[in-house]
């Protein structure tokens, strides 16, 4: 039998030139995840992907095409000539070939993009389906809700398969706008970078450190959870940013208990910054209500007064539980739990502020020569580019 890979899309409500640019964006992340797999050919025919390879890599390419945005499903599908005979005796072989149990219930699905094909849907369903059990006569019909599916896709060849591996849906990357991740070494920002992909947003990152305070090998945490993260994001920038100087003028200058709410602030005006030279239009954080300090309704609102962009927070009404499920469904829990601070902890007093109020956090920045030290962090900051 002659394998495939078919990847379908889900770009029904898409018409026109966005139809076209979310194939072209899809196919090239796919091609982006598999390239050191290796494949054979790659065809587009419909709204169907099929990819040919070795039958021995389908595990490994199906592992990694599920992690582009926009797929519905992902088949093993077998081509044949688009004949009723050829057709009939494929549907045969790929049903011999599963071994399903004896007593098992079947229906076939049948789609004829190629509307000069001899038999209706129907018809084409109620003929395979009537040569498959005069062939296992154990089988039995139900279409309602049978034990499996013999799908048969009409184009310029006939493709039948039986399994499908569920996608990850959503929108296609770049629908949804740009947005700029403040991504740190933990569980929550890869996740709720992911999910705001998975909306069609194009995601680019910050990362904030306060090296020597902080080690290299953490710097490298959080690069290294950008890798994984751009398995399904695409190539990613990541704006690597020292706080170190802005942490030693608050510790120096403001009272120790507003440190986590000061330098959040810090983080967000220079995320707009940033943004409004590279043209991203949203920020976006791992912030959960009621997780830690700086994540009260109260710190949440001080922190959004030093934002002129909208901040993001898909995970913001999410439990820790939910949070860490994605993160291992993603891949980069593993990494976030590696036990190397990043600059918040560090710098992070014993009794933070929970209930802070806006006059008193800009009556101790008043203290601070902010746009200084700012333009300064932003001048020594180093742009990493993750392919």
């Amino acid at each position: 039998m002659d394998w495939f890979l078919a990847v379908s899309f889900g770009e029904i409500f898409l018409k026109g030139r966005n139809r076209n640019t979310f194939y072209k964006t899809a196919i090239n992340n796919i091609k982006r995840n598999i390239r050191d797999i290796g494949y054979d050919d790659m065809f587009q025919e419909s709204s169907k992907l099929y990819i040919k390879a070795d039958r021995d890599k389908f595990d490994r390419l199906i592992k990694e095409i599920k992690k582009v945005f926009g797929i519905v499903y992902i088949s093993e599908v077998v081509r044949c000539e688009k004949t009723v005979e050829d057709i009939s005796k494929t549907s045969i072989d790929i049903v011999k070939y599963y071994n399903f149990d004896k007593d098992m219930t079947f229906k076939v699905e049948s789609k004829r993009t190629d509307k000069s094909f001899a038999l209706t849907s129907p018809k084409l369903s109620a003929k395979i389906g009537g040569d498959i059990l005069e062939k296992y006569n154990d089988l039995s019909v139900d279409i309602h809700k049978p034990d499996f599916t013999v799908f048969i896709d009409v184009k310029s060849k006939a493709y039948i398969y039986i399994k499908r591996v569920e996608g990850l849906g959503g929108l296609p990357l770049g629908s949804g706008g740009e947005g700029l991740l403040l991504l740190s070494g933990g569980i929550d920002s890869p996740v709720a970078g992911f999910l705001m992909a998975k909306r069609g947003m194009n995601i680019n990152a910050i990362h904030f450190h306060s090296y020597p305070f902080t080690s290299k090998r953490a710097h490298q945490k959080a690069m290294d959870l950008a890798k994984i993260l751009s398995a399904y994001t695409g190539k990613m920038t990541v704006y690597s940013v020292n706080l170190a100087e802005i942490y030693k003028a608050i510790s120096k200058n403001c009272p120790r208990r507003e440190t986590t709410i000061l330098s959040r602030r810090f983080m967000m005006r220079i995320a707009n910054k940033i943004s409004e030279k590279y043209s991203y239009q949203a920020l976006i954080t791992g912030e959960s209500l009621g997780q830690v300090a700086s994540q009260t309704i109260e710190s949440v609102s001080v922190i959004n007064d030093s934002s002129k962009l909208p901040i993001l927070r898909p995970l913001i009404a999410m439990d820790k539980k939910d949070i860490i499920e994605i993160s291992e469904k993603i891949d980069s829990y593993d990494k976030a739990i590696e036990p190397y601070d990043d600059c918040c902890s560090i710098f992070a007093p014993d009794s933070p502020i929970t209930k802070p109020k806006l006059k008193y956090i800009e009556k101790s920045e008043e203290n601070l020569d902010i746009g200084e030290l700012e333009n300064q962090a932003i001048d020594t900051m180093e742009i990493i580019e993750i392919a």
